[in-house]
This record gives structure tokens, C-alpha cells and sequence, in this order.
């Protein structure tokens, strides 16, 4: 059997358009962006075409996109120069405790400088109560970063609430919208959205380019110094290719498109823990299985069987799923997002594993992944009772 993909949250195969676009791009428009000649010109117009795509798929100006490497540059962009920037008007910060590590990460550091953090909680589902977010709200609070959906569990947080909570509050609304931007309806003007971060390697684009919505009205400098590139936001030659790349990723998703993928992973997501039941595999979802959440992330709880185990047993059978976030695969830390639902001593946190689905998942690599994964977990539990 050829090897299965069930990772699509760490990242996603480039499309064969993506391919394509960036292959035609890198041999016939290699220019400079910032010069006037033919070869700049050209390659102007391919990144201002790409800009003007990605602007319309979140109702936004074209002139509100910067383009960076990604989505962790996007984050700490919005994250620190929002601090150095209005430290003047208050140090407090409001974000959750199950954040990726590019919003945690810098948000530390800040803790260090003597800005004040508030982790909002969450509950067994992955969800935070608006009425925590209210009453963590202040005067001096400058920033609020919170994800559009988990990159783990896949809960999705109430974002065109807390928009219209701070609409008429000095807090900018930033948030993290690198597992959401393919699935969901984006509107930053009906969310009051002032930031938002994407990376184009979880849409079937190309790695190292995401961009970095900023609200028009939103100033601050440029967090990477050097020339005067994306209107004076963000030093460095613009990669034309990948710019053109991402432009082509986006205009795949269109609202039906979107729906239909979000339909197709909520199938898959039912199909997976019947089929294991079925089969005799306890297992218990990580999280709530629901319509409107991030359908392509699925994290389940198998019963007295660690994390490594499952994994490196199903790695060995051709399936690629990981035991959490890509960004934390290779360490021996607790999941914080499971911690933070669950309690640091559930054994959820050493059990669970993490199936995500992408545009090439097929119902028979599904049906497949069931039959491996009861036949890996009959196999243990044999092995454990002649133990």
C-alpha cells in the first residue's frame, strides 16, 4: 500500500496548480519587485495581482496585506511591534492557554519586559467563556491574540464576538488564522479583525510565505530592518514565485469549495471513531466533534496506549499522524493544549494522537487508517495480556 497522509495540520502537498504557477514563475519572471525596469514591472504586477486574490478572500484592501515568510513572523510581528508600540497606553495582553507556540513564544519574552499576560482557560471541549474574556479586559490592555481555530484539537474560538466586544476598545484584535484560513468564511470587517496572521503551506501552497493582515489605521515599524520593500512594512526582496504561488492556492478557495471540505472532514471525522469502535478500540475524541469547528483536525484519546507507541506502530504501517502540534513533535513536553483541557495529570496527555486531513484524503486511506489502527491496538493488547 502506498504510504498515507494524515497530517495535513503540520503542513499540505503543494497542489499541481501551485506547482505549476510557481515553476512558470521562477523561469519567466525572476525580477527585482522595487525595480522600475521591464523585469521589476513584471514582477510588480504578478505580486500586486497575487496581493489583490489573497485581499478579496478576507474583505480586505489590497493595500492591508503584507506578505512575510510565514506564519510565525506574521505572529511575532503583530505581537511585538503592537507592544513596543503602545506600551505608552498600557502592558497588559489578553491571549489563551492553548495559543501555538509563535503566539506563547513571544508573549514570554514580553512577560520578561514587564508586560502582563492574561492566559484565558479553557474547558474539556478546547473553548474559552466569553465571560472570562470580559472580565480579563482593562483599561490598559493593548492587545488581544487569539486563534481563529486550534491547530490541535481543532475548537473554534468565538471571534466575531470578542471583534464586536472590542470594537470600540483601544485593544487591537489580532488573531491566528494559519489552520482556519482554508476552511472558514473570513470577513475582517464584519469580525472588526485589525490583524491576522495565514501561512500558505497549510492551504496545498508553498513554504517560507504567509502574510500579515494589518487594518488600515494600524502603524508600527517594520519588525525586520533593512530596505523599503512591501510599502516600508517588511525589509526584504519580495520571492515572486512564492507570492504567485500562494495567489494560486487562494483562489482554489472559494466558499463552496470550502464547504465541501469542511463537509467531506466532518464525514471523515464520524467515520474514524465508528469504525474504531466498532472494531473494539476505546477511544474517546480530544474535544467535541462539531460541524462549524475545524473539521480537518481530529484528536482522539486511545485507552492505555501511549502516544509513541500508536504513532511509531503506524508510522511503521506506511500512516503519517502526529502525537500533536508539528511545532512540538520532536519534544518530550506534555501537550499544552490537552494540559490546559485536561489537567497535567489526565492520561489523555500521553495517550492521544492527532489525525488532520487535507485535500487529497480519500475515503479509502480512511478505511484504511481504521483497519491499521484496531489491528495495531488488538495486536498491543495481546501482547499485554500474555505479558
Amino acid at each position: 500500500m502506498e504510504p498515507v497522509y494524515l497530517d495535513n495540520a503540520a503542513t499540505t502537498p503543494m497542489s499541481a496548480e501551485v506547482i505549476a504557477e510557481m515553476t512558470d514563475k521562477m523561469n519567466n519572471v525572476w525580477g527585482n519587485a522595487s525595480t522600475t525596469y521591464s523585469f521589476g514591472r513584471a514582477a510588480h504586477t504578478v505580486m500586486e495581482n497575487a496581493r489583490q486574490t489573497i485581499a478579496d478572500s478576507i474583505n480586505a484592501a489590497s493595500t492591508e496585506i503584507m506578505f512575510t515568510s510565514g506564519g510565525s513572523e506574521s505572529d511575532n510581528t503583530a505581537i511585538m511591534q503592537t507592544a513596543i508600540t503602545r506600551q505608552n497606553l498600557g502592558k497588559h495582553i489578553i491571549t489563551t492557554a492553548i495559543e501555538h507556540q509563535a503566539i506563547l513564544k513571544p508573549l514570554q519574552y514580553l512577560e520578561k519586559q514587564g508586560f502582563e499576560v492574561t492566559y484565558l482557560p479553557v474547558d474539556e471541549n478546547g473553548n474559552i467563556s466569553l465571560t472570562d474574556f470580559k472580565n480579563a479586559l482593562r483599561d490598559d490592555t493593548i492587545l488581544v491574540t487569539i486563534m481563529m481555530g486550534n491547530n490541535e484539537v481543532g475548537s473554534r474560538m468565538p471571534i466575531h464576538e470578542i471583534g464586536d466586544i472590542l470594537k470600540d476598545h483601544q485593544a487591537w484584535f489580532h488573531t491566528d488564522a494559519v489552520q482556519a484560513y482554508g476552511l472558514l468564511d473570513i470577513d475582517v470587517k464584519r469580525d472588526h479583525i485589525d490583524m491576522l496572521s495565514t501561512s500558505a503551506h497549510k492551504i496545498n501552497g508553498p513554504k517560507m510565505i504567509g502574510f500579515l493582515y494589518r487594518r488600515n489605521g494600524i502603524s508600527f515599524p517594520s519588525f525586520v530592518k533593512g530596505g523599503e520593500q512591501e510599502d516600508k512594512r517588511r525589509a526584504g526582496t519580495e520571492n515572486i514565485p512564492a507570492i504567485a504561488a500562494f495567489g494560486t492556492a487562494v483562489e482554489v478557495l472559494n466558499s463552496a469549495e470550502k464547504a465541501a471540505r469542511q463537509k467531506k472532514y466532518f464525514g471523515f471525522k464520524n467515520k474514524i471513531i465508528a469504525g474504531l469502535r466498532a472494531n473494539g478500540v476505546e477511544v474517546e475524541v480530544n474535544g467535541e466533534i462539531k460541524s462549524d469547528n475545524l473539521n480537518h483536525v481530529l484528536n482522539i484519546w486511545i485507552k492505555n496506549i501511549s502516544t509513541y507507541v500508536i504513532q511509531t506502530n503506524l508510522d511503521l504501517a506506511g500512516f503519517a499522524i502526529s502525537g500533536g502540534s508539528a511545532c512540538t513533535a520532536g519534544n518530550l513536553e506534555p501537550s499544552h493544549v490537552l494540559t490546559a483541557m485536561f489537567g497535567e495529570n489526565s492520561p489523555r496527555i500521553s495517550e492521544s494522537i492527532r489525525i488532520s486531513f487535507g485535500r487529497y484524503t480519500t475515503n479509502e486511506q480512511i478505511e484504511a487508517f481504521i483497519h491499521a489502527v484496531s489491528q495495531i491496538v488488538q495486536r498491543l493488547s495481546q501482547t499485554k495480556e500474555v505479558g
